[in-house]
């Protein structure tokens, strides 16, 4: 139903994948040697200077095994350079790790180059863009011999996924270092919990569910552009908004829980169906539903649950949990951090007589534990890529979001084979070029029409 272009499936890719796994655990003895010694600094250049950007600046600079500095940074938008210069500079203005002049920020489509050209190889540059440009940047990155960290999603559509795929290797080959944004794998509570139900302590998972159902997040809401910001620039800035951008909000933000869940089953769905729809839009004109109800289907059956709500007034739970053949489990149970891991025996959760096991408190932040783990591995030259699991991730993601927008059952090949690529020649935007996205003659944006376009997420 999606026109496949390639013949790929989830057992080829799986193999490819495993492969990949396999290159990167012998990857510090077959290639050479990319890494900072324990005397050296590493430097960082941070491309894409908004708020999660800017937070693993912070983290980055926070890590405490040896010297490490910011020397470069590269936007679209002159002030959220600006702002995040000024938020960095002042929180390690007595450290001096901040070291940024003015003849190092930049501020076009090629600034990524630029920040990137400032670095040697074995430094470390932070993708933090919108995800619709994470492959022409890691793409960059790759050709520089740098280290990376990417935030998630790290993929948004079929067409990038097999893209992001093949860069995976060519990083592998280098020897690079590559973290991507998907924290909680770093949570030792949860690294706990998963430890647990590997040993049999909740018997066969059987079904798992997760909920983010919250008010509007992020960018998600769309207005009307205003008349003195580009269609292009606007896309952007509003990115939550728009599918080319950012898988639009249940990519950007449900990617999570499904990746924790996904974890603890310790498998990928091969299917999804799904619901949603658009409630109160008033005069928004983005591209998301309001309501996303997933129902995502593991090769032996067992079920994962997933449920998304952006609506003010409603009841509100953002957590994921485990449900087994002997017992339940909390996995995460407010927010991202702290984790609050817990097993019951039985499936009464929250049943205090029936707790078999609370992670202590409190625990570690896995924003920092990220960074910890990936320049501890830069510096001792540990075999580390996360960039085949991001991509794994982010393609179920996109397969429960296909499912929504389309009405129709998405198997994992389905959305691996997907012809559909949001935004082609992405790599070829300026300042003053066109939008991947126009408008319809009515001034809003063609949205999803479950079940009269069928074989891609909009028309």
């Amino acid at each position: 139903m999606t026109e496949p272009q390639s013949n790929a499936s989830r057992r080829d890719f799986l193999k490819t994948s495993g492969m990949i796994a396999s290159a990167t655990a012998i990857g510090g003895a077959a290639a050479p040697l990319v890494h900072a010694g324990e005397s050296n600094t590493i430097q960082v250049a941070l491309v894409g200077c908004g708020g999660r950007g800017t937070g693993a600046a912070e983290n980055a600079l926070s890590v405490k095994n040896g010297p490490i500095k910011l020397v470069a940074m590269a936007d679209v938008f002159d002030y959220k350079l600006k702002d995040s210069y000024t938020q960095l500079e002042k929180t390690f203005k007595e450290s001096k790790q901040v070291e940024v002049p003015e003849d190092r920020k930049f501020i076009s489509f090629d600034g990524y180059k630029k920040a990137m050209d400032c670095l040697k190889p074995g430094d470390v540059v932070i993708l933090a863009t919108p995800p619709a440009f994470r492959w022409v940047h890691f793409k960059y990155a790759i050709e520089k011999g740098l280290n990376v960290f990417m935030e998630k999603p790290v993929t948004v559509d079929g067409p990038t996924s097999r893209r992001m795929l093949e860069l995976a290797e060519q990083s592998i080959a280098k020897n690079l270092k590559v973290g991507v944004g998907l924290m909680c794998r770093h949570c030792r509570a949860r690294h706990e919990l998963y430890d647990r139900i590997k040993g049999g302590e909740i018997g066969d998972i059987i079904a798992l569910r997760a909920y983010r159902q919250t008010g509007p997040v992020g960018s998600a809401n769309v207005p009307p552009k205003p008349n003195d910001i580009s269609e292009l620039l606007y896309q952007i800035k509003m990115f939550h908004g728009f599918l080319w951008a950012s898988g639009g909000c249940y990519s950007d933000f449900l990617i999570h829980n499904i990746d924790e869940c996904c974890w603890m089953k310790d498998a990928w769905p091969v299917s999804a169906t799904a619901s949603g729809a658009r409630t109160y839009r008033g005069d928004f004109i983005d591209q998301n539903f309001d309501t996303y109800s997933v129902e995502y289907t593991f090769a032996d059956g067992s079920k994962f649950f997933l449920e998304g709500r952006n609506l003010d007034g409603c009841k509100s739970e953002f957590a994921s949990y485990a449900h087994g053949t002997k017992g339940s489990a909390v996995i995460s149970s407010n927010s991202h951090s702290p984790a609050k891991c817990k097993i019951y025996k039985g499936q009464k959760l929250g049943s205090k007589k029936d707790l078999v096991w609370s992670v202590p408190q409190p625990e570690a932040n896995p924003y920092q534990l990220e960074w910890d783990d990936l320049i501890d591995a830069i510096r001792k030259d540990h075999s580390y890529n996360e960039v085949k699991r991001g991509v794994e991730a982010s393609l179920v993601t996109s397969m429960g979001r296909m499912a929504a927008h389309t009405g129709q059952l998405i198997t994992f090949d389905d959305m691996l084979n997907c012809t559909h690529e949001f935004a082609p020649d992405l790599e070829k935007l300026t300042m003053t070029g066109a939008a991947p996205l126009q408008t319809l003659p009515n001034g809003k944006y063609p949205i999803p029409q479950p079940g009269i376009v069928r074989d891609r997420e909009f028309g």
